[in-house]
């Protein structure tokens, strides 16, 4: 009898992460001018912050989406802040003008409903996952739809056991 397969492990330091988000800005630096940052809340937050220092972007704004409960699987979508409407008018109310930023998509259900809100936006994400991906417009690395990205802001420091070991 087989088990089910195990989610491939991808744990990223803080040094990885801030490389890969620098170089998320780096990708991003020749594509145009945003007037804003939209850091799609909370896993957005780091990478929008580095982001915006990158490319002198003053005004970062955030939208607050809850789809993750128990951090293992992904539930129903709430919007628990929605966007400045103030700042989505300022792109004739599409968001032109607007980079949203977030760590990762991943089924691309969270991007398809920030999307909606400003779908003239400029979308980028530092990890990007097969059936999110055509939803964003900027991404750094590409990892398995099975694979699970351990971030730094959800890990400590503890021992490895080998991957022979059963190990991640």
């Amino acid at each position: 009898m087989s088990s089910p397969a195990q989610p491939k492990a991808f744990p990223v330091s803080w040094d990885q992460f801030h490389r890969d988000a620098r170089a998320l800005a780096w990708r991003l630096s020749g594509q145009g001018h945003w007037d804003a940052v939209v850091a799609i809340t909370r896993g957005g937050l780091v990478p929008a912050a580095i982001v915006a220092r990158e490319l002198d972007i003053r005004v970062i704004e955030t939208v607050g989406v809850a789809s993750y409960h128990d951090y293992k699987n992904q539930g129903e979508l709430q919007v628990l802040k929605s966007v400045n409407p103030d700042l989505i008018a300022l792109g004739g109310g599409e968001g032109a003008g607007i980079l949203i930023v977030d760590d990762l998509v991943d089924t691309g259900k969270t991007a398809k409903l920030v999307r909606d809100m400003m779908p003239s936006a400029h979308f980028a994400t530092v990890y990007a996952k097969p059936m999110g991906r055509p939803l964003v417009d900027t991404f750094v690395t590409e990892v398995s739809q099975d694979t699970w990205i351990y971030f730094p802001w959800d890990m400590g420091l503890s021992f490895q056991p080998p991957i022979k070991d059963g190990g991640a």
